[in-house]
């Protein structure tokens, strides 16, 4: 289980006193604050861009971003390998699922993800390494749609592993502050916590 400190919004400050106590991990959603904080920290930091993510933002952390979380369109992969290769790097990603019952939440359906994946251009993307899944679940306080979205994720996390990906698809990002218990039992591999760890936000 790897632990992903969800920085946005907080200052650097924050973000070296979590480093001080061994924390080496942590989420940004918005590139220009990923991008100062980069700059403003230790470099053995690993960078990962969780929230949404502009074609045209990438080549600002294609650089030194670790994982980008929240890669949810062909378009987005095209856009990450064209950056990885001018950077003469691998850059590692997950498929962001939308699993949520919100409009508003992003990602590839299950459909349209498939659907992609029996083209056969994802390998031709060899400057991106599929790591694996990312999906946020409903914001609700019920339980068991909670434990529904999680456990689908993981039924297709592993079903992608098993007829598309090689042993680095090994990741499955799901969890936050409000529901990481129930997506551990699910099967995540990786979770992604913020106020637990630096209080709550003083959002501007």
């Amino acid at each position: 289980m790897e632990l992903i400190a969800v920085s946005k919004t907080y200052p650097p400050s924050a973000v070296l006193e979590a480093y001080r106590a061994g924390q080496r991990a942590f989420g940004e959603n918005r590139p220009q604050e990923l991008v100062e904080k980069y700059h403003a920290l230790p470099k053995d930091i690993r960078w990962h861009q969780i929230g949404g993510l502009q074609s045209n933002k990438v080549k600002y952390i294609a650089p030194f971003v670790a994982m980008i979380h929240s890669v949810e369109s062909a378009k987005l992969l095209d856009v990450i390998q064209k950056e990885a290769v001018k950077n003469d790097r691998t850059i590692d990603v997950l498929l962001e699922i939308r699993i949520a019952r919100e409009a508003s939440k992003h990602g590839w359906s299950e459909k349209d993800l498939i659907d992609y994946l029996q083209t056969g251009a994802y390998r031709n993307l060899n400057s991106v390494r599929f790591r694996g899944l990312m999906g946020v679940a409903t914001h609700t306080e019920d339980q068991e749609t909670i434990r529904a979205e999680f456990t689908r994720l993981h039924e297709l996390f592993v079903r992608l592993g098993n007829e598309y990906f090689d042993r680095d698809f090994d990741t499955l990002s799901m969890g936050m502050t409000s529901d990481y218990p129930i997506a551990v039992s699910c099967g995540s591999t990786m979770v992604r916590i913020g106020s637990y760890i630096f209080g709550a936000r003083n959002y501007l």
